[in-house]
């Protein structure tokens, strides 16, 4: 009876937010000629791709209870990493493996430090946001990587990697939506329909009452931090491979887009509850917020004062909801 009501309630959550998603796109619609266009809608789609990768590795990380700032870091130090070992000779799939590589590694850092050495997930991700971020302005002591025939030895999978990468289409529709709708689909399906998603909502929901059924909660945190830091660095390289460069400040602030994006989907702050299609519905509301905000001629700091009310009223209407159980 539990489940069923628990899963009433994420419908319900699913459905507001999709509601508010439909209202967004009707007022839209209706203050801009160019907002139901098939070519703005193949930008916003292209927008939010990475924004959707990496929302559905926070996704498992909040659902088993904890935060991870250090995403937009992790975005930017693996692009960096992965177009210096390009440069620097390295094959391109290797360079590519190295990378993404990195970002387990931070992942797996954050989750040893926040599970073993018990350190808050707010310090441990806070102070590997300002580490990597770091690292990768002092690899190139914060130059531009350019990516191109000239820089890069292996150069012909370097255009196989910029067509594949990112920078390609399939039809009319850029490759990188093919590569969030993949993350989501594999997402889902880790989180709703595997064990392993089912003890990051135990974790999540009450970490002690998992550890008196056998659920081994600090490897569940861990598995969370590292698809995150894994999808987090996938994002950053297909960035890469879009822009043909990378710098050390690639991604800044990244991260509370992401969280925005989960919290809006109604993943709950407080953990053990969270659904891949909120996240997807909620990435889809901050880029038509963002994109719709521009067409009708909105300031940018104003931008950022709506999108903090709607993460305030997502955030509001959780906490109302979890008071309404009651």
């Amino acid at each position: 009876m539990t489940l069923n009501r628990n899963s009433g309630m994420f419908l319900k959550k699913e459905m507001g937010v999709l509601i508010a998603l439909v209202v967004l796109i009707i007022f839209f619609s209706l203050t801009s000629d160019v907002f139901l266009s098939s070519r703005n809608w193949l930008n916003i789609l292209r927008q939010i791709s990475l924004l959707g990768i990496m929302s559905v590795g926070m996704t498992k990380v909040i659902v088993s209870g904890e935060f991870d700032l250090s995403v937009g870091s992790t975005f930017g130090m693996s692009a960096m990493l992965t177009a210096t070992f390009m440069a620097s000779g390295l094959p391109v799939w290797l360079s590519i493996t190295l990378g993404i590589a990195t970002g387990f590694g931070v992942g797996v850092a954050n989750g040893v430090l926040v599970t073993y050495v018990k350190i808050p997930s707010f310090i441990v991700t806070l102070g590997m946001l300002n580490i990597a971020r770091g690292i990768a302005l002092v690899v190139t002591n914060g130059l531009v990587v350019v990516l191109d025939e000239y820089t890069v030895a292996d150069s012909k999978n370097l255009e196989l990697f910029f067509h594949y990468g990112g920078g390609g289409k399939v039809g009319t529709f850029p490759i990188m939506i093919f590569y969030f709708i993949i993350v989501a689909v594999a997402g889902y399906f880790v989180l709703h329909k595997t064990m392993i998603g089912f003890r990051m909502k135990a974790v999540g929901g009450n970490a002690n009452a998992a550890r008196v059924v056998g659920i081994n909660v600090d490897a569940v945190k861990i598995t969370a931090f590292a698809i995150l830091g894994v999808l987090s660095a996938l994002a950053g390289i297909v960035n890469l491979a879009f822009i043909t460069n990378a710098q050390g400040t690639t991604g800044q602030g990244m991260e509370l887009n992401v969280i925005a994006a989960t919290v809006i989907g109604g993943t709950s702050i407080t953990g053990g509850e969270g659904s891949i299609i909120g996240t997807v519905i909620g990435v889809l509301i901050m880029g038509v917020l963002n994109n719709g905000l521009v067409l009708i001629g909105v300031s940018t700091f104003v931008q950022t004062i709506c999108i903090g009310c709607v993460i305030v009223g997502a955030v509001a209407i959780d906490i109302w909801i979890k008071r309404s159980r009651l």
